[in-house]
């Protein structure tokens, strides 16, 4: 299976960045085919501009969204490695997004029926966050995050959500905890099927 990472967190020695470590070297050792984008490492550009916006519409696009669209479509499974920040997705995730799911590449609409374009590929998103469990319950957060990026944005897009982990207290997390984590990682990935 090809498996392409869009990793999304400055700092190289945080959480999130050792759990896109451990998952790249975990998912080759299984022989499979990984891809890294790291946006911050790569300084992606996150501003959808006019040329962006007109460039959709006509179906062309500049060679930096070109070629993230190009390993979306090598891709078996996309999975996104992020924190929640003022409960949503980093700007520069969130600016991937805007540019490189675009209209006719992502999602079209047909007869004013919308159509996702990237069914038959599946999904992984795996967010850390400050708050516990039963915090983003109680105010409904969990509820919130699952509406606006999983149908919002990925199942809109058509791609298959075979799980989306909330890591919980991340910036208390004990070794224990983490193993834990990579442990349900590991039996996830383990259950889909290599193609």
């Amino acid at each position: 299976m090809k498996h392409l990472i869009i990793f999304a967190h400055p700092n190289e020695s945080s959480l999130n960045a050792s759990l896109k470590n451990w998952i790249v070297q975990y998912l080759e050792q299984q022989q499979q085919e990984v891809q890294v984008r790291d946006l911050n490492k790569m300084c992606f550009n996150p501003v959808l501009s006019q040329d962006d916006m007109f460039g959709q519409f006509k179906g062309t696009v500049d060679a930096e969204v070109g070629k993230e669209q190009e390993l979306i479509t090598w891709a078996d499974q996309l999975i996104f490695v992020y924190p929640i920040w003022w409960t949503g997705m980093p700007a520069i995730l969130k600016g991937y997004i805007d540019r490189v799911f675009s209209y006719g590449f992502a999602y079209r609409y047909d007869k004013g029926i919308q159509k996702g374009l990237l069914s038959g590929k599946k999904a992984v998103i795996l967010n850390t966050h400050g708050k516990s469990q039963t915090e983003y319950e109680a105010i409904g957060m969990n509820e919130a995050l699952k509406l606006t990026s999983d149908k919002g944005i990925f199942a809109y897009c058509g791609l298959e959500i075979i799980a989306h982990f909330y890591f919980d207290r991340a910036d208390r997390a004990t070794e224990d905890v983490i193993r834990n984590w990579k442990e349900e990682l590991e039996k996830l990935f383990l259950s889909i099927p290599v193609q």
